[in-house]
């Protein structure tokens, strides 16, 4: 295709208001029998994503990689894995999703390379000095005869972010050592990934999601950071912080907004920003930066109406004010899944419980009532949604798994600390039985448990009490009446309710308290069954005419 200039007025803004579907490719559905999920799968069921509504697919990382990170180390930005496909699959693909009015989102991850990338292969076999090494952050340790690392950072992970290379230096990596971080100091890094970027819109690719994109920019004068790191954390409030949110990414992201304009259809870029605070984040979604950041911040919270309400408000005010649409998002392949997250305890550390927690405080049934209510409420919030592939499903996380099948590096990274984040990434049931519920032909390349068949595509297809039904006439019903205006009028029915009305006149309503509670006005949708004299029980959302 060639590219052309844009006009900001005549764009195309399909985004503001997109439902997103995240595919994590490698278990989404398996087309050639081997156990993993490919491009041939995703084909195959494009139509079940028409039939549901979504408007877009974001593809986790399906370039060619040795997977030490699930694909998150990429050695060869412009190829498909072949345990994936081709990348004449992969244009095949974004033809036929386009056919059936689906867009396609990847995943561009520049934080980091694989270790088996040709640039960092070239570094390696470099001696000291070479301007090779300068493409990373390779350095000098500390302490006699450097046999310490330059300073204390640590992975998020576990363990250091340096790993010491055979000739004494050392090289970084925020992430695992498979993953060494680039320098985007580097005029060539800068360069290459513009390069990248051309390389898919070519392509017809719709736009990127941006791993850690709140992490690119180093300290250059390397301080030790004096504090441990978790999971993809951010920032947690501090000042100039000397590797997450630096103020250097912005004109990094202005080049990349500016190569995306040359392009024609709206192309676009979603940030993965872990920062704490609204002011920070409003920084990213300026006119020339990011379309769309995730909101992370209701995945975060407690099931309280209160909570809800403030951290949607204060998205609201602080995105509006730079002219950006929020983005809602419920569950992802990094975090517990929200049916098991919302059904533990306000205040659990839920990535912690997966590894030994008390199962007795586990409250299946009200985090699935709660995971529904909470995707229409979310659904119904001016803006865009992205869902989590078996969300649909109302699938909960497999926090059972053995631990001889896991294959994040956290488990390994954490010496067994953090079980890490398999159990939200186990193979989808599109069966009620065989040996992977329709997943594939062979024994998935992680273990689905028994309860799958229950919540398989062909179970609840045609029920109209199922997740899946909920989920696809939630879509139909936002489709015709919760996009046509960003406007939200927020209603006081009580301290333990949440709710609002939309510029059309549709009103959202969630239960968070204990006591049913009295409706007036046409029900359009409900999460779940009302009361006997039509109200509103617990941890139930509905929409009104």
């Amino acid at each position: 295709m060639t590219s052309s200039a844009t006009d900001s007025s005549t764009v195309d803004r399909w985004w503001r208001t997109a439902v997103v579907y995240q595919v994590y490719i490698r278990s989404f559905a398996d087309g050639n029998g081997d156990g993993t999920g490919d491009i041939a799968g995703l084909r195959s069921r494009l139509p079940f994503l028409r039939d549901l509504g979504v408007d877009a697919i974001w593809i986790n990382p399906w370039y060619r990689s040795p997977l030490a990170d699930g694909g998150y180390d990429v050695a060869d930005y412009r190829d498909i894995d072949p345990q994936y496909g081709t990348l004449d699959q992969a244009e095949a693909l974004i033809t036929e999703a386009h056919e059936h009015g689906i867009k396609v989102i990847g995943d561009l991850v520049p934080n980091h390379t694989s270790d088996q990338h040709v640039w960092f292969a070239e570094a390696v076999a470099a001696p000291i000095g070479d301007p090779s090494r300068e493409r990373y952050h390779i350095r000098p340790g500390t302490g006699p005869d450097g046999a310490e690392p330059p300073t204390d950072w640590r992975s998020v992970f576990g363990g250091p972010a340096w790993t010491r290379l055979d000739d004494g230096e050392w090289y970084l990596h925020l992430f695992a050592p498979e993953q060494p971080d680039l320098n985007w100091d580097h005029p060539e890094v800068r360069s290459e990934f513009c390069d990248v970027l051309r390389f898919w819109m070519e392509r017809d690719l719709d736009g990127f999601r941006v791993d850690v994109a709140h992490g690119l920019v180093k300290d250059p004068t390397f301080p030790d950071a004096n504090e441990a790191q978790r999971l993809l954390a951010g920032s947690e409030g501090r000042e100039n912080h000397p590797f997450w949110d630096r103020d250097g990414i912005h004109p990094i992201v202005r080049e990349w907004r500016a190569v995306l304009d040359e392009y024609p259809g709206g192309r676009m870029l979603v940030a993965e920003a872990w920062v704490p605070r609204p002011e920070r984040l409003a920084l990213y979604l300026r006119p020339d930066e990011y379309h769309q950041s995730f909101n992370f911040n209701l995945l975060e919270a407690a099931w309280e109406a209160g909570d809800y309400r403030r951290i949607i408000a204060e998205t609201l005010e602080v995105q509006g004010g730079v002219g950006a649409a929020p983005t809602w998002v419920m569950s992802n392949h990094d975090v517990v899944r929200h049916p098991t997250r919302l059904g533990l305890p306000n205040g659990t550390d839920w990535r912690a419980w997966l590894l030994d927690g008390d199962r007795s405080i586990l409250d299946a049934e009200a985090g699935l009532a709660r995971a529904r209510a909470a995707t229409m409420l979310t659904l119904a919030l001016p803006g865009g949604t992205y869902l989590y592939q078996g969300e649909e499903l109302g699938l909960p996380e497999v926090h059972d798994l053995p631990t001889d099948v896991l294959d994040d590096p956290v488990w390994e990274r954490s010496d067994h600390q953090a079980k890490g984040r398999d159990g939200c990434r186990v193979p989808l049931p599109w069966t009620t039985d065989g040996p992977s519920f329709g997943f594939g032909d062979a024994e998935p390349w992680l273990p689905m448990p028994d309860s799958f068949g229950p919540l398989s595509v062909d179970a609840q297809r045609g029920d109209s009490d199922s997740t899946l039904t909920l989920y696809t006439e939630a879509l139909r019903v936002r489709r015709e009446h919760l996009v046509t205006d960003e406007a939200l009028t927020w209603l006081d029915l009580g301290d333990d309710v949440l709710a609002f009305e939309r510029g059309s006149g549709v009103r959202c309503v969630v239960n968070f308290g204990t006591e049913p509670i009295a409706l007036d006005g046409e029900v359009l949708l409900a999460s779940g069954p009302l009361t006997a004299d039509g109200g509103l029980p617990t941890d139930t959302t509905v929409w009104l005419g």
